[in-house]
């Protein structure tokens, strides 16, 4: 699908044709979502310029992803997406700057372009092109990823309150062990963004030695300030990910807590049941010659035995604060 933007706002569908149309001069943004091939030399044909394929998009040195051909600027950066769901992802989205409009391809729908269309109306009409059009996006990505650690905050807090609740009540079975499947579900998604953050970090510093940009006081402010909260989101990131990480290793010390405490009453059943198996074995020998055998007090004798042999041990080893 090629969707054109007009400086006013206004969007329209181009379709591919056999004949090449000339583009409306009004056109400041045309978004490729999920071009087929067809629709990649159609716009080739309208601008003059190499459109990058979803295989084009997947190259990670920093030639192919960040470089200038023919005048036209082009820029790939990985965004979030399905940040909302169970299994964020990273798509790549190509930004390419040729002469006054700005041209978008992506294989995914970030929420970050759904917003900014939807605030697109709302933007100065005048001075608006491609490069304003750009930086105006960055900033909405930016916005979005902002929003996504703070979700992601209000979550691993929440897991953390469940998880450090107060210890006198019972957990369920496998609470724990549930817990962690949350744990590394919110890491992953915090490795993505900032995998994603990297990415814009490395766009805006090239993009704003691009001259388009750069000499453009308004544009050149816009990217820089979108830069420095680049930067911000990125340190907030990594403390995010130092809480998970410890929420991760706290929840499996007390997983191993729970474990021992299970391992310890076995243990302490073993002892205080070894001494009045060990008088019941003496008494249960077949032995002609046991004097106790003839007492008529012989069998509560062994028994008291072996409650005494089971209750000493006990309170030893509460006294000794082992229990």
């Amino acid at each position: 699908m090629i969707n054109a933007y007009s400086a006013t706002g206004s969007m329209k569908t181009l379709a591919p044709a056999e004949a090449l149309r000339q583009l409306a001069d009004d056109i400041v943004w045309i978004d490729l979502v999920e071009p087929n091939p067809q629709e990649d030399a159609y716009v080739e044909g309208l601008l003059g310029i190499q459109v990058p394929t979803r295989d084009d998009l997947k190259d990670i040195e920093p030639s192919s992803r960040l470089y200038v051909e023919k005048g036209s600027v082009f820029m790939t950066a990985s965004l979030v997406w399905r940040a909302d769901g169970k299994d964020p992802q990273l798509t790549d989205v190509a930004f390419i700057l040729s002469d006054s409009r700005l041209i978008t391809v992506r294989y995914a729908e970030p929420k970050s372009f759904q917003l900014f269309i939807a605030s697109l109306s709302r933007l100065p009409e005048p001075g608006r092109d491609g490069a304003t059009l750009l930086a105006k996006l960055l900033e909405t990505i930016a916005d979005r990823t902002a929003e996504i650690l703070e979700q992601t905050v209000d979550h691993v807090d929440a897991l953390s309150t469940e998880i450090f609740r107060d210890r006198g009540k019972r957990r369920p079975p496998q609470f724990l062990e549930r817990k962690l499947a949350d744990i590394a579900e919110y890491h992953r998604l915090i490795s993505k963004v900032r995998d994603s953050l990297g990415s814009l970090a490395r766009l805006l510093t090239f993009l704003m030695n691009v001259p388009l940009i750069s000499q453009d006081k308004s544009d050149d402010n816009l990217c820089r300030t979108v830069a420095r909260d680049v930067d911000s989101l990125s340190e907030h990131a990594s403390y995010i990910a130092g809480n998970i990480a410890f929420l991760l290793d706290a929840s499996l010390g007390l997983i191993n807590v729970e474990q021992n405490s299970i391992i310890k009453i076995f243990s302490i059943a073993s002892v205080v049941f070894l001494p009045p198996t060990l008088v019941a074995s003496i008494y249960g020998m077949n032995f002609r010659f046991m004097p106790e055998l003839e007492w008529h007090i012989g069998y509560p004798l062994a028994i008291l035995a072996m409650l005494l042999s089971a209750i000493i041990p006990f309170f030893f080893f509460r006294w000794k604060g082992w229990l």
